[in-house]
């Protein structure tokens, strides 16, 4: 009898996988959850020697996977490097050995874990379905949040259920939009993540403690009423608008929304790479969120580092390392905390999907990478287009005048007289030389030739462009043209390439440490974490 039990959920097993692998799903044809979803009362994990955590940290770096967690890591050992080189004698020739580390606070988690990441639509899915599977255990469909393909059936997220079962305080922020995709996964029930303002009552009905972030997507109604503030004061939360208000908060302040004073792009927190002295990064809204939130019964926080995904999108490596750097930042804070807490305390450091096919490695650099080319970056893309191009436009601004602030915020210099034709890289040292070399990012004439088409591209776009063609998706995505061919000439010049403007199929890392870590390891479906989350804290 076992066998034959045994021979027949080998085979469930076998036809399921065949499903999810025989091709891309559609509409018609859902992707089956995973067996491990549909059984969990089988499958479930129990805490090591009974252990519950008390104190539960989950990040999420939007569109961060392997590539740019090690991107970052290598950035950091470069610029270590740079400053503390070794170096060996060959052949009478000092050459510099590569050399790198664990340089982020989540690559020195005692567990590392894989999850894949697909969707009912999708094996290249969006933020929203994947982050309803991180919170809830189930697969849906690109764009929608904790509903069932049919949208008949709301699911109640791990954070509901920590509040509502076992009165732990609840903390949600997020380096973009707090009613963007992935921070509203833990709290909102919408078939459409562009349901904003629905998404906004969500947040307030939730009840949940510590909201910090950027805006409101949608603040208003569309005849401008029902401000989403004022709503949320009347639920009993105090709203904050300022960083100084935000830095005298303290616990008997009840239930708090914290808007970031210096919105950017989307109404979203500035890019790491353009903060300011003494504003606050990532790192200080966890720092106060801990603070807020922490009593002796328990709490759960998601922190979503969002912007990377934004800068992956935009084929922006510089700000997506930076970025990088910002949510593990935030994670070290959690790591403090959890060394004071090392019983009790559960980090789970993880990504949604990948973005922008990122890679290190590019084929114009015969296998070098130079990566300190990155500090040549001062401004994100999307505050060069803030600042400089909308001012290009108006101006009519030359390409010399325009080239000149390129050299300044970007490193990218004019290609030099007599030489450096871009013919080959063999034949051309000076394209790729070393980060700190005189002429180290000079352009070839190739390079600068694609600088200007692309300058002239942008000059002529008057914004009302609703498509364009393959040719100039290809080259541009949906950005502005000049700014992502400054990005993209730099990533190459660095040895990075990016591979697309969308998000791909990746699988994402779950970097764990803390009471029940080991439970994380392996290779699963990333409705897992949800499952071993919910058996670890003992919701049902």
């Amino acid at each position: 009898m076992k066998k034959q039990i045994l021979a027949l959920s080998c085979a469930i097993t076998f036809l399921l996988s065949a499903t999810a692998c025989s091709g891309q799903p559609t509409s018609t044809q859902p992707v089956a959850e995973p067996v491990a979803a549909q059984v969990t009362n089988t499958t479930s994990v129990k805490a090591a020697q009974g252990t519950v955590p008390k104190y539960v940290f989950l990040f999420i770096g939007d569109g961060m996977s392997y590539p740019q967690i090690q991107l970052t890591n290598y950035y950091k050992s470069a610029v270590s490097n740079q400053s503390n080189a070794k170096t060996v004698s060959v052949d009478g020739e000092n050459k510099t050995v590569l050399q790198s580390q664990n340089n982020l606070s989540m690559m020195d988690f005692e567990i590392a874990g894989s999850a894949q990441t697909y969707d009912s639509t999708s094996f290249a899915p969006d933020s929203a379905s994947t982050a309803t599977s991180i919170a809830t255990g189930h697969k849906t469909w690109s764009g929608s949040i904790n509903v069932s393909e049919d949208f008949k059936t709301e699911y109640e997220t791990i954070a509901e259920k920590l509040k509502e079962q076992k009165d732990y305080k609840i903390g949600v922020i997020s380096s973009v939009n707090i009613t963007h995709a992935t921070p509203a996964a833990f709290y909102a029930h919408q078939a459409s993540r562009n349901s904003y303002y629905e998404i906004g009552l969500e947040l307030i009905e939730s009840n949940f403690d510590y909201f910090a972030g950027g805006e409101f997507n949608k603040r208003t109604t569309e005849d401008g009423t029902g401000d989403l503030h004022q709503l949320a004061q009347e639920a009993g939360y105090k709203v904050v608008t300022t960083q100084a208000e935000a830095e005298a908060l303290k616990p008997e302040d009840g239930k708090v929304i914290v808007i970031e004073e210096n919105l950017a792009d989307g109404n979203a927190m500035p890019y790491n790479i353009d903060l300011q002295d003494g504003q606050w990064s990532l790192a200080d809204y966890v720092e106060k969120g801990i603070e807020m939130l922490d009593n002796d019964n328990g709490f759960f926080m998601m922190v979503e580092g969002g912007k990377i995904d934004w800068a992956c999108h935009a084929n922006d490596a510089a700000s997506t390392i930076q970025d990088t750097i910002a949510l593990d930042n935030a994670v070290q804070k959690a790591v403090e905390f959890y060394n004071e807490h090392p019983d009790e305390t559960l980090i789970i450091v993880t990504g949604d999907h990948e973005t922008g096919g990122l890679t290190i490695g590019y084929a114009g650099t015969n296998y070098d990478t130079f990566l300190t080319n990155m500090d040549s970056q001062k401004i994100s893309y999307a505050k060069f287009d803030e600042e400089y191009v909308s001012g290009y436009k108006d101006n009519k601004t030359s390409f010399d005048d325009v080239m000149t602030d390129i050299t300044s915020l970007f490193g990218l210099q004019p290609p030099v007289a007599g030489g450096n034709d871009g013919s080959s890289q063999k034949d051309n040292a000076d394209s790729h030389p070393e980060s700190g070399d005189t002429g180290a990012l000079v352009l070839t004439q190739y390079e600068y030739d694609q600088l200007k088409a692309a300058y002239d591209e942008t000059m002529s776009r008057t914004g009302e462009e609703q498509e364009f063609s393959q040719a100039e998706y290809v080259l541009y995505g949906s950005y502005e043209p000049l700014t992502v061919t400054i990005t993209h000439i730099l990533n190459n010049k660095s040895g990075i390439n990016f591979g697309s403007y969308a998000h791909t199929g990746l699988p994402v890392e779950v970097l764990v440490k803390g009471a029940g870590a080991e439970q994380f390891d392996g290779y699963y479906d990333n409705t897992e974490i949800f499952n071993k989350l919910a058996s670890l804290t003992q919701v049902k």
